[in-house]
């Protein structure tokens, strides 16, 4: 299996940080939640090693994704509390890279991947850190909105069977109004996407944000 290549680490704004150490990128991270180019540096830095070490623990290449990408929502989500200095010395015990080898290390003990045909994870159609503040985007819908965008993305299914599903469910919504959501789903759920993100992932300029 190959190391992937993210097309990411050459946008304009991520190469303006490379020169960051691994602590300033940290902090600027946990200083500025509403921006995603630091969170993406640090993946395009360390996504090889990462990738390197589950690649040989996955029975296939689409497991193998699957868990990177796991790994790294698992990464965003601790980096944000995360202190590499010991409170006793003052002094930093631990690199950032090391704490990453032993994350890493412990999902690949710890998540159990369901078997290959169960994945509906692409690594080329969607990066982890797209992955990530998409899913925080979501989070923020209210549970409607989120259901039914879901169901449209993840299961594929039709206005017609979204909405026979909520009818079901004691929500009356026709297949029209289930349209009329969807748009207003995806345009509430890229609204709340960082503006760096969309420039960095969906070419949107940053001007324009």
């Amino acid at each position: 299996m190959q190391i992937p290549h993210f097309p990411e680490a050459n946008h304009p704004l991520v190469k303006s940080l490379f020169h960051h150490s691994d602590q300033e990128l940290l902090r600027l991270f946990q200083c500025y939640p509403d921006s995603g180019k630091f969170f993406t540096v640090i993946f395009c830095r360390y996504s090889p090693i990462v990738y390197t070490l589950i690649q040989h623990s996955a029975r296939s290449p689409v497991q193998a994704d699957y868990l990177f990408a796991l790994t790294w929502r698992h990464i965003y989500y601790e980096l944000g509390g995360l202190d590499l200095t010991n409170p006793e010395t003052g002094k930093q015990d631990l690199t950032l890279q090391n704490w990453l080898i032993n994350i890493t290390a412990f999902c690949i003990n710890e998540i159990t991947l369901p078997p290959t045909e169960a994945i509906h994870y692409s690594l080329q159609a969607t990066s982890p850190p797209l992955w990530c503040y998409v899913e925080q985007a979501l989070d923020q819908l209210q549970p409607v909105l989120r259901l039914i965008v879901l169901m449209a993305q993840t299961f594929h299914w039709s206005e017609t069977r979204i909405a026979a599903y909520l009818q079901a469910e004691g929500e009356n919504i026709s297949p029209g109004e289930v349209a009329n959501f969807l748009q207003e789903g995806y345009r509430m759920l890229e609204d709340k996407l960082p503006a760096d993100i969309r420039a960095i992932y969906l070419g949107e300029n940053l001007t324009q944000s």
